[in-house]
């Protein structure tokens, strides 16, 4: 879990290990007599170029740690992180996502996909209650999961385009057409051993939806016991 109190340290420690400015101190004057806004720690930087940085930097893990340094950044990156992935999380997994989703609310894409079963419904359905504007999800191998996941998601993320339940071998062809009727946008869904909600029963409601629509079929692959389904 990531604890606020030794980032905190960490990160202080580094900015003093940088040149941010010539000088140490801040709201000094320049000989043109312009106040001199330097930076005195971290915590001063402007939130443009912290979600600068965040970007760059490419590792997810940074936003999660940066979001826990101070309410400021928090509230930066909760409105300008729009991508995370916590694939890299190897262990609490599930309690990390229920602490961290009410802080990203303008994800669209957002990936759980798990090397171990970590995650379970709660962590879905936290995602679902704060992160509506959700486009792209990976939930592949979530073993865990039952249909409350997808219930949750067909009620919180009406937006989603894509959906990866691969692996998930306990949703029921129910839950699935359920999400399908709620989730209109969706256009690629991958449902690979997923061998109860790829049923024939459901693959023929969504090619119907499909027909209703008047959009691109799907492109179905018969991969062992399940489908990925390109709309």
């Amino acid at each position: 879990m990531v604890n606020a109190q030794m980032v905190s340290g960490y990160l202080d420690n580094s900015f003093n290990a940088l040149v941010v400015s010539g000088g140490g101190e801040s709201g000094g004057q320049t000989q043109n007599g312009v106040t001199d806004t330097t930076l005195s720690g971290w915590k001063d930087l402007p939130m443009e170029l912290l979600l600068r940085i965040i970007s760059v930097a490419g590792d997810d893990r940074m936003a999660i740690v940066a979001s826990g340094v101070c309410t400021g950044w928090r509230d930066a990156l909760g409105w300008g992180a729009t991508s995370l992935s916590f694939s890299w999380c190897q262990d609490h997994m599930n309690e990390l996502v229920i602490s961290l989703a009410h802080k990203f609310t303008k994800l669209q894409v957002l990936s759980l996909r798990q090397i171990k079963p970590q995650l379970e419904d709660s962590a879905v359905e936290a995602v679902a209650n704060s992160c509506h504007d959700l486009r792209e999800l990976d939930l592949s191998r979530s073993f865990r999961l039952s249909d409350r996941s997808l219930y949750a998601l067909a009620h919180g993320c009406p937006r989603l385009t894509r959906l990866n339940i691969s692996g998930c071998s306990n949703f029921s062809d129910a839950a699935l057409i359920y999400l399908t009727s709620q989730c209109k946008n969706l256009k690629c869904l991958n449902l690979c051993g997923c061998v109860r909600a790829a049923s024939d029963r459901a693959l023929q409601v969504l090619k119907l939806r499909q027909h209703i629509l008047r959009e691109p079929l799907f492109n179905l692959c018969y991969l062992g016991a399940g489908y990925s389904l390109q709309l």
